[in-house]
């Protein structure tokens, strides 16, 4: 996971188009996503298929309540 990532408060949220077949498959490669940006925990905000693709907004999970906080040891 990027440096950078221990200064977010507690989520990341990612709106993209993805082109794909079905609702199920934008839902599979948006988690796929932001898995290979180093985040494990994600949930599926929105999604909505029309046409090529989908529009999904992806909600990857840094910090939940009661973690051990990057940003409290920031030093920037």
């Amino acid at each position: 996971m990027s440096a950078v990532f221990k200064n977010v408060m507690d989520a990341i949220d990612i709106e993209t188009f993805l082109v794909c077949s079905s609702e199920s498959e934008g839902k599979e490669l948006a988690i796929r996503m932001v898995k290979d940006m180093g985040i494990q925990d994600a949930d599926i905000v929105f999604i909505q298929y029309q046409g090529p693709g989908a529009r999904v907004r992806v909600r990857g999970y840094v910090h939940k309540p009661g973690a051990n906080y990057g940003w409290l040891n920031s030093k920037t």
